[in-house]
């Protein structure tokens, strides 16, 4: 077997417009348009959909890698363009395991549509467990979906939202309903993506009005709470290996931007270069110390997601704490890397800065700090008695 080489898919004249573009789209707070367009004629928004459907048919392991490299040029772009991997490696993980329901997902990947991820919630701490989010059944299979969904990136493109809201109607309620609504009327996208980081994403909240999922878009039906389904397991699997896969590339740049700064500076005080100066050395290894363990952790874990590997009760335990490790690895070394280039890596101008905002965003998607160890914890030491 042939080595994947990640430029196959993501050409390195495609990674540097990219790049140059970045800080121009962070400082007009807009959407990178242009980038989806050249992503989507490279038919990245289907490197997860099988070959046979249009799609590169890679493993999540090889999307992960794709992703770190994306990020190293637009943490925000790759963020937003995470969002829809997303679905389309939950439709992976039901395909993989001869699960059906998500094979529109991937057929409409691989022409062009656009998948967002609306889950999350102001103060629904519950994220994939609990839903404040309306799911009325229409008695034709359909469900109408009222609620507001907040950080739904990709906002200004999609063109369906993938969501989940709670049943407490049908006979056989409650039950968290999964499903798709395409943009319509009954869906209002307020114009409120202004965040301290990851601008580009347009991350703005959702507000649904009765928006109609179909019958044959309604994927799932599950009990609220902790659950095994594979739902569940594929959103939760894959949004957790390709957000640490974000971070990583974003740490990744930090690094090499910290170490073109050191060998460009030099000390007026020992008229040596930055990079044979021991405490700069000793900060630069710090960094690529803690890149370096990132690596093989994602690595294994994703093709255990692609091998459907039985980690049992440890898996949400694994998944969490590896997100919840790679950014605050990430955060580490942003925060290094600005020491290491000065105070010219406070203006805006410096791509540095941005780095240092974008990671910023890390601790706020899920698993949060307080979720993954009470996640760990309880994978360790069983739940808190009398709970």
């Amino acid at each position: 077997m042939s080595a994947f080489d990640p430029a196959a898919y993501l050409s390195d004249d495609l990674l540097e417009r990219i790049r140059s573009r970045a800080a121009q789209v962070d400082a007009e707070n807009r959407f990178p348009d242009e980038d989806l367009a050249e992503l989507k004629d490279a038919g990245y928004l289907a490197i997860l959909v099988p070959e046979e459907l249009g799609g590169a048919g890679l493993a999540l392991a090889e999307a992960s890698l794709l992703q770190q490299r994306l990020a190293s040029a637009s943490p925000a772009t790759a963020l937003a363009i995470n969002m829809h991997l997303v679905w389309t490696g939950v439709a992976k993980v039901f395909s993989d395991r001869a699960i059906p329901g998500l094979e529109f997902v991937q057929t409409g990947a691989a022409a062009g549509e656009v998948f967002a991820f609306g889950i999350s919630e102001a103060g629904n701490d519950l994220v994939l467990f609990g839903s404040d989010t309306a799911a009325v059944p229409q008695g034709d299979g359909s469900y109408a979906f009222t609620g507001t969904k907040i950080f739904t990136s990709l906002a200004p493109v999609w063109t369906q939202l993938g969501l989940h809201g709670l049943d407490e109607t049908s006979p056989d309620a409650p039950k968290m309903v999964f499903a798709f609504v395409p943009r319509t009327d009954a869906v209002i996208t307020r114009d409120d993506g202004d965040t301290v980081g990851m601008r580009g994403t347009q991350s703005r909240t959702t507000e649904l009005h009765g928006a109609v999922a179909p019958e044959d878009r309604v994927v799932r039906r599950v009990a609220p709470g902790p659950n095994p389904d594979p739902i569940v397991f594929g959103i939760f699997s894959v949004f957790e290996i390709l957000l640490a896969s974000v971070y990583t590339g974003v740490a990744r740049r930090a690094l090499d931007l910290a170490v073109e700064t050191a060998k460009k500076r030099t000390s007026k005080k020992t008229g040596l270069a930055y990079s044979d100066d021991p405490d700069i050395r000793w900060r630069i290894a710090e960094m690529a110390l803690a890149y370096d363990a990132l690596l093989p952790q994602i690595a294994a874990l994703a093709a255990d997601v692609d091998a459907a590997a039985d980690h049992g009760a440890l898996w949400f335990a694994k998944l969490s704490g590896l997100k919840h490790r790679a950014v605050v690895a990430a955060k580490q070394i942003v925060d290094e890397a600005m020491l290491v280039a000065g105070g010219s890596s406070y203006f805006t101008r410096n791509e540095l800065s941005r780095l240092y905002r974008d990671v910023l965003a890390g601790m706020f998607h899920p698993s949060d700090p307080e979720s993954a160890h009470s996640t760990v914890a309880a994978a360790w030491l069983g739940p808190v008695s009398g709970s």
